[in-house]
């Protein structure tokens, strides 16, 4: 057939539907005007009013309608729904005839951790925990679960929303550890505690545990294990917390194990709270009680000389192509770290404060390649309590109770809250003392500092300078330093001294000449009782590199 045939028959065509369109609809008004006449006859009622109940009928008669349809649909799409993974595997017992041939029963779900984790965001509504790859175990404090997420997930998912996790399982944030796997990312082991944490107190380790123990134990985890940090070789530590929240009694038992189980090192301690420290004195190369910014500075000139000697050795080393020098561990610890870096509003103290910082930033970053660590401990840790860029250095940080985000902040670091399961310092109870957040090797662990007796803490003390001591060259040096103790004082006069030590001359000031070639220290200065020696000088000058 041509073009233009088929292009007349398709008009004829259209033409003719539209007559017949049009004709239907006359007959439609034709009839709608006598249903309308009809029913004003049987009613007896105006034309208007006629009109009004027929418009409402046919609304009626659409809804009526629609509704029919909708639940029409309805019904044949839960027919036609596929029934969801948690769905199957709770129905497959039910649903699965048994002896039917070809058909296999899902595995179970596990349906206390699949509804806990899908309602708090940790895995979709779809997704679920299969039972078969659940273990649980009960221990004394608590409820073990060690899980497989599903595929889409991983373990951060579930660190992100611990807080709703606690909520859902009844309990709060601080009653959840979450451990996760360094071989897969689904793989999750999450404690759940019975109690709140160290509700009861947990007895101070043994000697021996705390030699065991892979690195420095700093206190106990919410199950009683020992945790702390693996080295401080390379890294330095940050401690902030409220006042009487236990920084102190939780630093003399940090210092309590390093002397324990750290080997050979040097002490260096600068007690701002005046008598924190007090009691590892006599094992400090220098020991200052005070809060004058301008001790801090002396410590701090003395420190930075041992680092830029030790580098200077290891550019030697490297120079001549010969290893490393191993240098012996340098521990510097500052006790309310923030009043040092607070001026009295003269110049020439804020001169001081403000080398302080610089020198403090120098000695915390340049240290860690030449073994000297830095611990600070403050009880104000606010924005402008210890300067940023001495802060930004710590690489190791520790938060007690704090009530507020920001605060938590500044011990934690800035960007803390984002990293995976952390712990808000606000949530501890402020009534536990030595309760702290650990934040180290980008893991968060909720620790209570140990609080050894005094008298254990004066036996190591003590059992540590005297093998110190030991170890000493026989020289006139030690021989002094063993006079000294001895007699149990801390200082002598040169007069008293120098015949001990073998020096018979007569004239005071010839034999305090001598004595000061023999030693190879100068005295002290001149006391109330006159010129003489003070035994910290002597065990600093033995103790220290040459």
């Amino acid at each position: 057939m041509e073009r233009s045939e088929v292009t007349k028959t398709t008009k004829t065509e259209t033409t003719e539907d539209l007559y017949g369109q049009l004709a239907g609809g006359i007959g439609v008004l034709a009839v709608a005007a006598g249903a309308l006449a009809a029913l004003k006859n049987a009613l007896g009622i105006p034309w208007w009013a006629t009109g009004l109940v027929a418009a409402g009928a046919l609304v009626l008669l659409g809804y009526l309608a629609w509704w029919a349809r909708t639940r029409l649909r309805r019904l044949l799409s839960r027919k036609e729904q596929p029934v969801p993974a948690a769905g199957k595997a709770a129905a497959a017992t039910e649903d699965v005839g048994e002896g039917e041939e070809g058909t296999e029963a899902l595995p179970a779900v596990h349906k206390t951790l699949t509804t806990v984790l899908g309602r708090a965001g940790a895995i979709g509504r779809e997704e679920v925990i299969l039972d078969d790859e659940v273990t649980t175990q009960q221990i004394d404090v608590g409820t073990v679960y060690e899980f497989l997420l599903p595929a889409s997930r991983t373990a951060e998912d579930v660190g992100k929303n611990l807080g709703s996790i606690a909520s859902m399982l009844g309990v709060t944030r601080l009653h959840l550890k979450l451990e996760t796997s360094r071989k897969s990312e689904r793989k999750v082991r999450l404690l759940v505690l019975k109690e709140p944490p160290f509700s009861e107190p947990f007895p101070p380790p043994t000697r021996q545990e705390i030699i065991d123990f892979a690195g420095v134990p700093l206190g106990h985890d919410v199950t009683g294990k020992l945790v702390g940090v693996p080295t401080f070789d390379k890294a330095s530590l940050l401690i902030g917390g409220m006042t009487q929240m236990g920084k102190t009694t939780l630093v003399n038992g940090l210092i309590t194990c390093l002397l324990i189980a750290y080997g050979e090192f040097d002490l260096y301690l600068l007690d701002g709270k005046l008598c924190g420290l007090t009691q590892f004195q006599p094992v400090a190369v220098r020991y200052e009680a005070s809060d004058d910014p301008a001790v801090l500075e002396s410590m701090l000139d003395q420190l930075i000389v041992r680092v830029d000697k030790r580098y200077t050795e290891m550019q030697e080393a490297k120079r001549n192509r010969q290893p490393a020098p191993v240098f012996k561990p340098v521990f510097f610890i500052i006790d309310e770290a923030a009043d040092f870096y607070v001026d009295d509003g003269s110049k020439e103290s804020q001169e001081v404060v403000r080398r302080n910082e610089d020198k403090s930033r120098k000695l915390v970053s340049k240290s860690l390649e030449s073994g000297i660590c830095t611990i600070m401990l403050t009880q104000r840790p606010a924005n402008d309590a210890i300067p940023v860029k001495v802060r930004d250095q710590f690489l190791y940080r520790m938060c007690l109770y704090v009530a507020a985000k920001g605060t938590a902040k500044v011990a934690l670091g800035d960007s803390y809250f984002e990293t995976v399961a952390p712990i808000h310092p606000a949530l501890l109870d402020a009534s536990i003392k030595g309760q702290a957040v650990l934040f180290a090797t980008g893991v968060s662990t909720l620790i209570r500092g140990f609080n050894f007796p005094d008298k254990f803490m004066w036996d190591v003390v003590d059992e540590f300078a005297a093998n110190r001591e030991q170890a000493l060259p026989e020289t006139p040096l030690k021989q002094a330093i063993s006079l000294l103790r001895d007699k149990g004082v801390d200082f002598m006069l040169t007069a008293d001294l120098a015949p001990a030590l073998g020096i018979t001359e007569s004239d005071p000031a010839e034999a305090g000449k001598k004595l000061k070639d023999l030693l190879g220290v100068p005295s002290a200065g001149r006391s109330a009782k006159g010129r003489g020696y003070r035994l910290a000088d002597l065990m600093k000058a033995a103790t220290a590199e040459e």
